[in-house]
Protein backbone atom coordinates (compact mmCIF):
# COMPACT_ATOMS: atom_id res chain seq x y z
CA UNK A 1 0.00 0.00 0.00
CA UNK A 2 1.56 3.16 -1.45
CA UNK A 3 0.42 6.68 -0.10
CA UNK A 4 1.90 10.16 -0.41
CA UNK A 5 1.75 12.51 2.53
CA UNK A 6 1.56 16.15 2.36
CA UNK A 7 1.01 19.03 4.77
CA UNK A 8 0.85 22.68 5.54
CA UNK A 9 -0.06 23.82 1.92
CA UNK A 10 -0.65 27.48 3.45
CA UNK A 11 -2.50 28.57 0.11
CA UNK A 12 -3.59 31.85 0.07
CA UNK A 13 -0.19 33.11 2.18
CA UNK A 14 2.09 36.00 1.88
CA UNK A 15 5.23 36.16 3.28
CA UNK A 16 6.74 39.89 4.46
CA UNK A 17 4.02 40.74 2.37
CA UNK A 18 4.81 39.01 -0.78
CA UNK A 19 2.04 36.59 -2.42
CA UNK A 20 3.00 33.05 -2.57
CA UNK A 21 0.35 32.12 -5.18
CA UNK A 22 2.98 32.08 -8.20
CA UNK A 23 5.14 29.70 -6.13
CA UNK A 24 2.27 27.44 -4.87
CA UNK A 25 0.66 27.16 -8.20
CA UNK A 26 4.23 25.61 -8.91
CA UNK A 27 4.64 23.65 -6.58
CA UNK A 28 1.57 21.98 -6.64
CA UNK A 29 2.34 21.09 -10.53
CA UNK A 30 5.31 19.67 -9.37
CA UNK A 31 3.68 17.40 -6.47
CA UNK A 32 0.75 16.54 -9.38
CA UNK A 33 3.66 15.50 -11.40
CA UNK A 34 5.25 13.21 -8.38
CA UNK A 35 1.96 11.44 -7.82
CA UNK A 36 1.60 10.75 -11.29
CA UNK A 37 4.84 8.85 -11.49
CA UNK A 38 4.32 7.26 -8.00
CA UNK A 39 1.09 6.25 -8.74
CA UNK A 40 -0.04 6.05 -4.95
CA UNK A 41 -3.17 4.11 -3.17
CA UNK A 42 -4.06 7.43 -1.28
CA UNK A 43 -2.55 10.78 -0.48
CA UNK A 44 -3.10 12.44 2.74
CA UNK A 45 -3.22 15.85 3.43
CA UNK A 46 -2.87 16.59 6.81
CA UNK A 47 -4.11 19.97 7.56
CA UNK A 48 -3.35 23.86 6.81
CA UNK A 49 -4.48 23.62 3.28
CA UNK A 50 -5.20 27.31 4.01
CA UNK A 51 -3.36 29.89 5.11
CA UNK A 52 -6.71 31.71 7.12
CA UNK A 53 -9.77 30.48 7.87
CA UNK A 54 -11.55 32.61 5.50
CA UNK A 55 -9.17 32.22 2.56
CA UNK A 56 -9.53 34.45 -0.48
CA UNK A 57 -10.54 33.45 -3.66
CA UNK A 58 -7.20 33.19 -5.57
CA UNK A 59 -6.63 30.56 -2.93
CA UNK A 60 -9.95 28.18 -3.28
CA UNK A 61 -9.73 28.29 -7.20
CA UNK A 62 -5.43 26.81 -6.46
CA UNK A 63 -7.04 23.98 -4.54
CA UNK A 64 -10.63 23.34 -5.88
CA UNK A 65 -7.63 22.89 -9.53
CA UNK A 66 -5.32 20.91 -7.26
CA UNK A 67 -8.20 18.21 -6.18
CA UNK A 68 -9.90 18.36 -9.69
CA UNK A 69 -6.55 17.34 -11.55
CA UNK A 70 -6.09 14.99 -7.91
CA UNK A 71 -9.29 13.47 -9.03
CA UNK A 72 -8.62 12.75 -12.73
CA UNK A 73 -5.83 10.34 -11.95
CA UNK A 74 -8.24 8.26 -9.60
CA UNK A 75 -6.39 8.97 -6.48
CA UNK A 76 -8.18 8.15 -3.46
CA UNK A 77 -7.58 11.70 -1.35
CA UNK A 78 -7.62 12.32 2.26
CA UNK A 79 -8.15 15.76 3.93
CA UNK A 80 -8.32 17.09 7.03
CA UNK A 81 -8.08 20.66 8.89
CA UNK A 82 -5.56 22.86 10.31
CA UNK A 83 -5.67 24.97 12.68
CA UNK A 84 -5.44 27.69 10.69
CA UNK A 85 -8.32 26.44 8.91
CA UNK A 86 -11.97 26.43 9.43
CA UNK A 87 -13.36 23.31 9.65
CA UNK A 88 -16.64 23.76 8.54
CA UNK A 89 -16.06 25.68 5.51
CA UNK A 90 -13.04 23.20 4.32
CA UNK A 91 -15.56 19.99 4.74
CA UNK A 92 -18.25 21.64 3.22
CA UNK A 93 -19.41 19.57 0.16
CA UNK A 94 -17.63 16.53 1.33
CA UNK A 95 -20.02 14.51 0.98
CA UNK A 96 -20.66 15.04 -2.73
CA UNK A 97 -16.70 15.16 -2.91
CA UNK A 98 -16.43 11.36 -1.60
CA UNK A 99 -17.94 9.79 -4.92
CA UNK A 100 -14.60 11.48 -6.77
CA UNK A 101 -12.78 9.61 -4.09
CA UNK A 102 -11.53 13.06 -1.83
CA UNK A 103 -12.44 12.88 1.60
CA UNK A 104 -12.58 15.56 3.77
CA UNK A 105 -12.67 15.12 7.69
CA UNK A 106 -16.17 16.67 8.80
CA UNK A 107 -16.14 18.78 12.10
CA UNK A 108 -14.85 17.14 15.05
CA UNK A 109 -17.62 15.53 17.32
CA UNK A 110 -16.49 12.51 18.82
CA UNK A 111 -17.34 10.45 15.88
CA UNK A 112 -14.51 9.08 13.78
CA UNK A 113 -14.65 6.58 10.91
CA UNK A 114 -12.31 4.72 9.01
CA UNK A 115 -11.75 5.09 5.61
CA UNK A 116 -10.84 1.56 3.42
CA UNK A 117 -8.41 0.80 1.05
CA UNK A 118 -7.77 -2.74 0.56
CA UNK A 119 -4.01 -4.58 -1.19
CA UNK A 120 -2.95 -8.22 -1.01
CA UNK A 121 -2.02 -8.22 2.56
CA UNK A 122 -5.63 -7.29 3.46
CA UNK A 123 -7.46 -3.96 4.70
CA UNK A 124 -5.68 -0.90 5.48
CA UNK A 125 -7.90 1.46 7.53
CA UNK A 126 -7.06 5.29 7.40
CA UNK A 127 -8.60 7.74 10.09
CA UNK A 128 -9.11 11.70 9.78
CA UNK A 129 -8.32 13.17 12.93
CA UNK A 130 -8.59 17.34 12.56
CA UNK A 131 -6.83 19.84 14.27
CA UNK A 132 -8.84 19.82 17.81
CA UNK A 133 -8.05 21.98 21.01
CA UNK A 134 -9.23 20.07 24.41
CA UNK A 135 -12.41 22.46 24.94
CA UNK A 136 -13.38 20.56 21.22
CA UNK A 137 -13.16 16.58 22.93
CA UNK A 138 -14.74 18.17 26.50
CA UNK A 139 -17.72 18.74 24.54
CA UNK A 140 -17.99 15.68 22.61
CA UNK A 141 -16.61 13.45 25.80
CA UNK A 142 -17.98 15.60 29.02
CA UNK A 143 -17.57 13.00 31.44
CA UNK A 144 -13.80 12.99 30.51
CA UNK A 145 -10.81 14.06 32.67
CA UNK A 146 -9.26 16.23 29.94
CA UNK A 147 -6.72 18.70 31.45
CA UNK A 148 -4.30 19.00 28.58
CA UNK A 149 -3.85 18.49 24.91
CA UNK A 150 -2.43 14.74 25.41
CA UNK A 151 -5.86 14.23 27.62
CA UNK A 152 -7.47 15.69 24.40
CA UNK A 153 -5.52 13.20 22.10
CA UNK A 154 -5.70 10.33 23.64
CA UNK A 155 -9.48 10.39 24.57
CA UNK A 156 -10.21 11.06 21.05
CA UNK A 157 -7.76 7.84 19.54
CA UNK A 158 -9.36 5.62 22.42
CA UNK A 159 -12.88 6.46 21.30
CA UNK A 160 -11.65 5.36 17.58
CA UNK A 161 -11.71 2.15 18.59
CA UNK A 162 -8.99 0.82 16.18
CA UNK A 163 -8.31 -2.43 15.83
CA UNK A 164 -4.61 -2.96 16.64
CA UNK A 165 -4.47 -6.74 14.79
CA UNK A 166 -4.94 -4.10 11.39
CA UNK A 167 -3.31 -1.99 9.85
CA UNK A 168 -4.26 1.65 10.67
CA UNK A 169 -2.78 4.86 9.69
CA UNK A 170 -3.80 8.41 11.23
CA UNK A 171 -3.46 11.60 9.72
CA UNK A 172 -3.52 14.30 12.34
CA UNK A 173 -2.51 18.05 12.60
CA UNK A 174 -1.34 18.44 15.76
CA UNK A 175 2.02 19.03 18.09
CA UNK A 176 3.93 16.52 19.05
CA UNK A 177 6.46 16.76 21.92
CA UNK A 178 10.30 16.68 20.53
CA UNK A 179 9.21 17.91 17.24
CA UNK A 180 11.61 20.80 16.05
CA UNK A 181 9.26 24.14 14.99
CA UNK A 182 9.76 27.24 12.91
CA UNK A 183 8.92 30.82 13.03
CA UNK A 184 6.45 30.45 10.88
CA UNK A 185 4.51 27.89 12.60
CA UNK A 186 1.70 29.18 15.08
CA UNK A 187 3.09 29.31 18.62
CA UNK A 188 0.70 27.88 21.37
CA UNK A 189 0.64 29.11 25.18
CA UNK A 190 4.03 28.16 27.00
CA UNK A 191 3.91 25.04 25.08
CA UNK A 192 0.70 23.71 26.46
CA UNK A 193 -0.79 22.07 22.99
CA UNK A 194 2.22 19.35 23.31
CA UNK A 195 1.25 16.22 22.70
CA UNK A 196 2.82 12.77 23.99
CA UNK A 197 3.68 10.45 21.15
CA UNK A 198 2.34 7.52 23.39
CA UNK A 199 -1.19 8.59 22.52
CA UNK A 200 -0.72 6.93 18.72
CA UNK A 201 0.03 3.50 19.77
CA UNK A 202 -1.42 1.20 17.89
CA UNK A 203 -1.34 2.76 14.60
CA UNK A 204 1.01 1.76 12.05
CA UNK A 205 1.87 5.39 10.27
CA UNK A 206 0.95 8.73 12.12
CA UNK A 207 1.12 11.49 9.14
CA UNK A 208 0.88 14.71 11.12
CA UNK A 209 0.87 18.18 9.52
CA UNK A 210 1.46 21.71 11.70
CA UNK A 211 5.19 21.54 11.83
CA UNK A 212 6.62 22.97 8.48
CA UNK A 213 9.89 21.27 8.97
CA UNK A 214 9.98 17.41 7.49
CA UNK A 215 11.18 15.11 10.01
CA UNK A 216 10.63 11.69 11.65
CA UNK A 217 9.00 11.95 15.49
CA UNK A 218 9.80 8.01 16.06
CA UNK A 219 11.59 6.02 13.27
CA UNK A 220 11.44 2.49 14.33
CA UNK A 221 8.46 0.22 15.53
CA UNK A 222 5.31 0.76 14.96
CA UNK A 223 3.73 3.60 14.95
CA UNK A 224 5.93 5.53 12.58
CA UNK A 225 5.08 9.01 13.33
CA UNK A 226 6.45 11.60 11.01
CA UNK A 227 5.52 15.46 9.84
CA UNK A 228 6.38 15.68 6.39
CA UNK A 229 6.58 19.14 6.46
CA UNK A 230 5.49 22.28 4.26
CA UNK A 231 6.00 22.35 0.22
CA UNK A 232 7.60 25.49 0.49
CA UNK A 233 9.85 28.20 3.07
CA UNK A 234 7.66 30.15 4.63
CA UNK A 235 9.99 32.09 6.65
CA UNK A 236 13.86 32.57 6.89
CA UNK A 237 14.21 30.24 9.86
CA UNK A 238 13.48 27.76 7.49
CA UNK A 239 15.71 28.82 4.73
CA UNK A 240 18.34 25.59 5.12
CA UNK A 241 15.55 23.53 5.23
CA UNK A 242 15.08 20.71 2.36
CA UNK A 243 11.59 20.46 1.79
CA UNK A 244 9.97 17.64 -0.02
CA UNK A 245 6.67 14.95 0.05
CA UNK A 246 6.86 11.53 2.12
CA UNK A 247 6.31 8.32 0.69
CA UNK A 248 4.73 5.82 3.15
CA UNK A 249 4.77 2.10 1.86
CA UNK A 250 3.09 -0.13 4.20
CA UNK A 251 3.59 -3.82 3.47
CA UNK A 252 2.15 -6.69 6.14
CA UNK A 253 1.49 -5.46 9.27
CA UNK A 254 4.44 -4.47 10.97
CA UNK A 255 6.36 -3.12 7.84
CA UNK A 256 6.27 0.11 7.22
CA UNK A 257 8.81 2.32 4.68
CA UNK A 258 9.23 5.52 4.11
CA UNK A 259 11.11 7.75 1.86
CA UNK A 260 10.93 11.25 0.31
CA UNK A 261 11.26 12.84 -3.21
CA UNK A 262 12.22 16.12 -3.24
CA UNK A 263 10.64 19.56 -4.46
CA UNK A 264 12.39 22.25 -6.22
CA UNK A 265 10.69 25.56 -5.67
CA UNK A 266 9.91 28.58 -8.11
CA UNK A 267 11.78 30.76 -5.73
CA UNK A 268 14.25 29.95 -3.06
CA UNK A 269 14.98 31.64 0.27
CA UNK A 270 18.72 33.17 0.74
CA UNK A 271 20.03 34.77 3.41
CA UNK A 272 22.64 37.06 2.36
CA UNK A 273 25.34 39.66 5.29
CA UNK A 274 27.45 42.08 4.69
CA UNK A 275 28.35 46.03 4.23
CA UNK A 276 26.05 47.98 1.80
CA UNK A 277 28.87 48.71 -0.39
CA UNK A 278 29.85 45.11 -0.48
CA UNK A 279 26.15 43.55 -1.23
CA UNK A 280 25.76 46.14 -3.90
CA UNK A 281 29.61 45.00 -5.45
CA UNK A 282 29.05 43.46 -8.70
CA UNK A 283 31.91 41.42 -7.77
CA UNK A 284 29.59 40.19 -5.38
CA UNK A 285 26.75 38.93 -6.99
CA UNK A 286 27.28 39.07 -10.81
CA UNK A 287 28.41 35.25 -11.12
CA UNK A 288 24.81 34.72 -8.41
CA UNK A 289 22.16 32.42 -9.63
CA UNK A 290 19.94 33.14 -6.76
CA UNK A 291 19.44 36.74 -7.35
CA UNK A 292 15.27 35.68 -8.21
CA UNK A 293 15.34 33.88 -4.77
CA UNK A 294 13.77 35.56 -1.89
CA UNK A 295 15.97 37.55 -0.16
CA UNK A 296 16.80 38.33 3.47
CA UNK A 297 19.93 40.99 3.91
CA UNK A 298 21.59 42.06 6.93
CA UNK A 299 24.06 45.07 6.37
CA UNK A 300 26.71 45.22 8.69
CA UNK A 301 26.89 49.15 8.13
CA UNK A 302 27.15 51.25 11.88
CA UNK A 303 25.05 54.03 10.36
CA UNK A 304 21.86 52.96 8.32
CA UNK A 305 21.96 53.44 4.67
CA UNK A 306 19.61 55.88 3.35
CA UNK A 307 17.36 54.47 1.00
CA UNK A 308 18.75 50.76 1.72
CA UNK A 309 15.74 49.36 0.78
CA UNK A 310 14.97 50.35 -2.91
CA UNK A 311 18.22 50.56 -3.88
CA UNK A 312 18.87 46.84 -2.81
CA UNK A 313 15.94 45.76 -4.43
CA UNK A 314 17.68 47.07 -7.71
CA UNK A 315 19.89 44.02 -7.86
CA UNK A 316 18.00 41.90 -5.41
CA UNK A 317 14.58 42.52 -6.35
CA UNK A 318 12.69 40.06 -4.15
CA UNK A 319 14.47 41.37 -1.05
CA UNK A 320 11.84 40.46 1.73
CA UNK A 321 13.12 41.56 4.89
CA UNK A 322 15.78 43.97 5.94
CA UNK A 323 18.15 44.21 9.29
CA UNK A 324 21.28 45.27 10.77
CA UNK A 325 23.92 43.47 12.76
CA UNK A 326 26.35 46.28 14.25
CA UNK A 327 27.41 47.97 17.18
CA UNK A 328 24.51 49.43 17.82
CA UNK A 329 21.80 46.21 17.45
CA UNK A 330 24.42 43.90 19.71
CA UNK A 331 24.53 46.62 22.60
CA UNK A 332 20.81 47.34 22.81
CA UNK A 333 19.40 43.82 21.21
CA UNK A 334 17.17 43.50 18.46
CA UNK A 335 13.82 45.90 18.69
CA UNK A 336 11.26 42.66 17.55
CA UNK A 337 9.54 43.15 14.65
CA UNK A 338 5.95 41.50 14.06
CA UNK A 339 7.86 38.86 12.37
CA UNK A 340 9.69 38.18 15.39
CA UNK A 341 6.55 38.66 18.04
CA UNK A 342 4.83 36.46 16.12
CA UNK A 343 7.59 33.33 16.82
CA UNK A 344 7.20 33.52 20.45
CA UNK A 345 4.29 32.41 22.38
CA UNK A 346 2.06 34.33 24.54
CA UNK A 347 3.62 33.50 27.63
CA UNK A 348 6.53 34.11 26.58
CA UNK A 349 5.98 37.68 25.91
CA UNK A 350 4.27 38.20 28.82
CA UNK A 351 7.35 37.12 30.78
CA UNK A 352 9.13 39.16 29.01
CA UNK A 353 6.89 42.19 29.60
CA UNK A 354 7.02 41.20 33.25
CA UNK A 355 10.45 41.18 33.03
CA UNK A 356 10.82 44.44 31.77
CA UNK A 357 8.61 46.21 33.92
CA UNK A 358 9.37 44.58 36.97
CA UNK A 359 13.37 43.85 36.74
CA UNK A 360 12.90 40.17 38.14
CA UNK A 361 11.71 37.12 36.06
CA UNK A 362 8.34 35.51 36.46
CA UNK A 363 8.10 32.80 39.42
CA UNK A 364 7.21 29.68 37.96
CA UNK A 365 3.92 29.69 40.29
CA UNK A 366 3.24 33.22 38.29
CA UNK A 367 3.84 31.04 35.03
CA UNK A 368 1.28 28.54 35.99
CA UNK A 369 -1.29 30.77 36.81
CA UNK A 370 -0.90 32.97 33.43
CA UNK A 371 -0.48 29.95 31.31
CA UNK A 372 -3.86 28.66 32.92
CA UNK A 373 -5.22 31.92 32.24
CA UNK A 374 -3.93 32.66 28.86
CA UNK A 375 -5.17 29.40 27.86
CA UNK A 376 -8.59 30.00 29.13
CA UNK A 377 -8.65 33.07 27.27
CA UNK A 378 -7.17 31.56 23.80
CA UNK A 379 -10.08 28.30 23.86
CA UNK A 380 -12.97 30.94 24.58
CA UNK A 381 -12.12 33.04 21.96
CA UNK A 382 -12.52 30.17 19.22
Amino acid sequence: MKLIHLSDLHLGKKVNEFSMQDDQKYILDQILDIIKKEAPDGVLIAGDVYDKSVPGAEATLLFDDFLVKLAALGTQVYIISGNHDSAERLSFGRRLMDVSGVHIAPVYSGKTEPFELKDEFGSVKIWLLPFIKPANVRKAFPDAEIESYTDALRVAVQAMDADPAERNVLVTHQFVTGAARSDSEEINVGGSDNVDASVFDGFDYVALGHIHGPQDIKKEGLPRIRYCGSPLKYSFSEADHIKSVTVAELGEKGSVELRTVLLKPLRDMKQIKGSYDQLMSKSFYEAADWLDDYIRVTLTDEDDVPNAVANLRVVYKNLMKLDYDNTRTRLTGFVEGPAEAESKSPLELFEELYEKQNGVPMSEEQKSFAAGLIEKIWEDAQ
